[in-house]
């Protein structure tokens, strides 16, 4: 076959090919576009609207449920403390996590797998039970309380209801995500390159600093952001460890749509929270990756 025709033919192959992801990929487009872009359309008419105790929802065009969010500083209390504890909870992870997953990424012992699945066991119960499990621990009365009670009799260990306890809370959830996140990050930095560092005369921990954590900063940048948004979003921890006075977005879009049937409100935290998440996002997929790509 002479060279024209094998220029003709793998356009044609190349076209033929796009056709067939094409006609895969459309089902799935479509079914997200149904159950997820239409829900979330929905939910931004409502956020238009005008609520009245009354009459409930008064079909309108009006930003001033958005208006209401950004000068009610109880509301602006509520953005500000979750973006502390999800900053917390975050830190937490990564300073916990990353030692984890780097001993995990460089070992080259037999229990590894062992290591890993005691590291997902957790994930195989349930957000709310865990939580349960923290306040047995936390409580007044609790396990900890009681164990600080042999050493010292008249001391008190009340961590429920505390931004401490929600932060601990929402760090046993997403440490597993941590880790695992950042172990497929180390694993693709060569070990070699910190042989070679030591070689040279760099101590372990100067090689880290001067050589891995560099190359890691992509990745550590991305799962940090990833366990941001999900300390953003979640709901079962405050609830449960933080208590009816502690405030995040996420539980109070719950208290805006059940307790108090203000939908139009509820829909403008929830859009104002997936915005936060979303920018997030696309910092985590576009901004950072570009600024850390080789020339």
């Amino acid at each position: 076959m002479s060279s024209t025709s094998l220029s003709i033919v793998a356009p044609a192959a190349g076209r033929r090919r796009d056709l067939s992801a094409g006609l895969l990929l459309g089902p799935a487009s479509l079914l997200i576009l149904v159950t997820l872009a239409a829900p979330l359309l929905l939910l931004f008419r409502y956020s238009l609207d005008r609520f009245d105790p009354t009459k409930l929802i008064i079909p309108a065009v009006t930003a001033s449920n958005y208006l209401h969010f950004v000068t009610d500083s109880f509301y602006l209390g509520i953005l500000r403390l979750t973006i502390e504890v999800a900053a917390g909870s975050t830190f937490l992870c990564l300073l916990f996590g990353a030692p984890i997953a780097y001993r995990l990424a460089r070992t080259q012992s037999r229990a590894k797998s062992a290591m890993v699945l005691a590291l997902i066991l957790p994930l195989f119960m349930g957000a709310t039970a865990r939580t349960v499990g923290w306040m047995i621990l936390f409580s007044h009365g609790g396990i900890l309380n009681l164990g600080v009670g042999l050493f010292a009799p008249h001391a008190r260990f009340d961590m429920m209801y505390t931004p401490t306890a929600v932060m601990i809370g929402i760090l046993s959830f997403n440490l597993p995500y941590m880790v695992l996140m950042l172990q497929a990050v180390f694993e693709r930095i060569d070990p070699f390159l910190e042989e070679a560092a030591w070689g040279l005369g760099a101590a372990p921990a100067r090689a880290f600093w001067r050589v891995v954590f560099p190359l890691s900063l992509p990745g550590l940048a991305i799962a940090t952001i990833l366990c941001f948004i999900l300390s953003m979003n979640a709901y079962a921890t405050p609830v449960l460890l933080g208590g009816p006075r502690f405030h995040m977005m996420a539980p109070q879009v719950y208290i805006e749509f059940a307790a108090n049937n203000d939908w139009p409100f509820a829909a403008v935290i929830a859009f104002i929270l997936m915005a936060t998440t979303i920018l997030l996002a696309v910092v985590a997929n576009r901004v950072i990756p570009a600024h850390y790509r080789a020339p």
